[in-house]
């Protein structure tokens, strides 16, 4: 089983669970409709690496997220993820009514820095991706459509979480094309301080 960081522990999710179109200004840059109920799906351990390598079939993605992990069904921790996504495949399944999941559940599809424990107020939460020394993406929890709580929640409503699961809660604006050898930094922070970070190379 593939695994991350907790304190210095390796814990195995047995899946991670994301959250679609979270940001209304990363809706808007994909030219997709605001949905009427929370968007979820799903990906598998064998998505979990800690490399971050491009793919021959087709280009790939970044979306840079504030992610965090589950105990006892509550938010126990909190880190930095990279959702990869074979952009053009998600289009053309989207537009033919199918899944994404061969567009987002790949083998190596989420890396993750490690995690630390949750700071007092979730709301000051903020994701910074850097690529090449060049900010890409911010965001913040309160520019969140379903805030950490309410994403425990919903999903809670038709699926169970085991200790170790992780909750991807999407992404916002400035996603784009990853090319070979670049430095990626990924920060989760509070106000302007950093809590956790992770760095990669793309392969």
């Amino acid at each position: 089983m593939n695994a991350v960081e907790f304190q210095g522990q390796t814990i195995a999710p047995s899946k991670v669970v994301c959250v679609g179109r979270n940001f209304v200004d990363h809706i808007s840059e994909l030219g997709n409709e605001v949905p009427d109920s929370m968007v979820i799906f799903c990906k598998p351990n064998s998505s979990i690496s800690d490399r971050l390598r491009l793919t021959r079939d087709e280009p790939l993605h970044y979306e840079g997220e504030i992610c965090f992990l589950v105990e006892q069904g509550c938010l126990s921790a909190v880190g930095f993820g990279l959702d990869l996504t074979k952009r053009g495949l998600q289009s053309e399944l989207k537009a033919k009514g199918l899944p994404w999941e061969r567009a987002k559940s790949f083998d190596g599809s989420s890396l993750f820095s490690a995690f630390v424990p949750l700071p007092d107020d979730l709301d000051q939460l903020h994701v910074r991706l850097r690529i090449n020394d060049t900010t890409v993406q911010h965001g913040n929890v309160q520019q969140m459509i379903h805030p950490p709580g309410s994403i425990l929640a919903e999903i809670a409503t038709f699926m169970s979480l085991h200790d170790g699961d992780t909750v991807m809660t999407g992404t916002p604006k400035g996603v784009g094309q990853l090319q070979l050898k670049d430095r990626l930094i990924g920060e989760i922070l509070v106000g302007t301080e950093t809590l956790v970070s992770g760095e990669w190379l793309v392969e």
